[in-house]
């Protein structure tokens, strides 16, 4: 594993206990994600379906009832942590046809043309290599088989992130990103990652955008706990900041993102795309 891949998963492996607590929020937040993406994979009942970062469980758990007995769901991620959390939560709801394997997208334990279906809910942004993932993801799903990839929009059009950071760069001077470094806007540019795909071999894609609203019955401050947990990225800041500056930046996203809790609880507009396509 090379030194960046072992940086992402230690990253991942860190965020893990606080997806595990803030698991019901998550839940709730990304259920049109889920939605959509099952939506355009097609999945139905019957079918075997491979799960790439399926994280702390979804889109998995949800998958798993839709397909039913005579389907199955293989779950893979490569973070111990995350794969401990889905199974406990899989086993709570008595999901006997998941099935758990820690694994990177670019070395997956599996025979060529085994799945009907592969899926990845925000996940391929984060891939060390994309091309080799790609590849390998294509190489276990059955010829006329749906390879099916759910990834952040714009910026701009995902408040849910921009209300933090927007605040935290006037305190700490904002990094110059590399648009092709893992990241949660990496495939935020519509055509990037169809490409990639159609690279790897899967034909007819199609990419949409997906507007809808980020929503969970969480308070302001329950917001900046989530996000500050949640996110590698702005912990690692975090720690490198007086508790009086963390204390302003805190104040000053509740103030920011105040006007996405104008029922009392968190409604953010935002925006993903979905990108699908068939094996040939």
């Amino acid at each position: 594993m090379s030194t960046d891949a072992n940086e992402i998963l230690a990253a991942w492996e860190e965020s893990s206990q606080y997806w595990r607590k803030h698991q019901a929020s998550i839940e709730n937040m990304f259920a049109p994600l889920t939605r959509a993406l099952i939506e355009a994979a097609q999945i139905t009942q019957g079918q075997h379906v491979l799960d790439i970062g399926g994280g702390s469980g979804q889109p998995p758990l949800s998958i798993a009832s839709i397909v039913g007995n005579e389907g199955s769901v293989t779950y893979t991620d490569p973070s111990t942590g995350m794969v401990a959390t889905a199974r406990d939560e899989a086993t709570r709801r008595r999901l006997a046809n998941i099935h758990f394997h820690k694994a990177a997208a670019a070395e997956l334990p599996f025979e060529n043309d085994t799945f009907d279906v592969a899926v990845g809910r925000l996940s391929v942004m984060f891939f060390p290599d994309v091309t080799a993932g790609l590849k390998e993801i294509v190489r276990t799903v059955k010829s006329g088989g749906r390879v099916s990839f759910l990834v952040w929009g714009s910026k701009d059009a995902n408040p849910f992130f921009s209300s933090v950071t927007e605040v935290l760069d006037r305190f700490v001077p904002p990094e110059l990103e590399d648009e092709d470094a893992p990241g949660a806007f990496r495939f935020a540019n519509p055509g990037k990652l169809s490409k990639l795909l159609g690279d790897a071999g899967v034909k007819n894609i199609e990419e949409r955008p997906l507007p809808f609203r980020i929503e969970a019955p969480i308070k302001p401050e329950q917001f900046w706990e989530l996000r500050s947990e949640m996110s590698d990225t702005l912990r690692a800041k975090l720690a490198t900041l007086t508790s009086e500056r963390v204390r302003k930046i805190k104040n000053a996203v509740e103030v920011s993102a105040s006007q996405y809790f104008q029922s009392g609880e968190m409604s953010f507009p935002a925006q993903a795309l979905t990108i699908s396509g068939c094996v040939t």
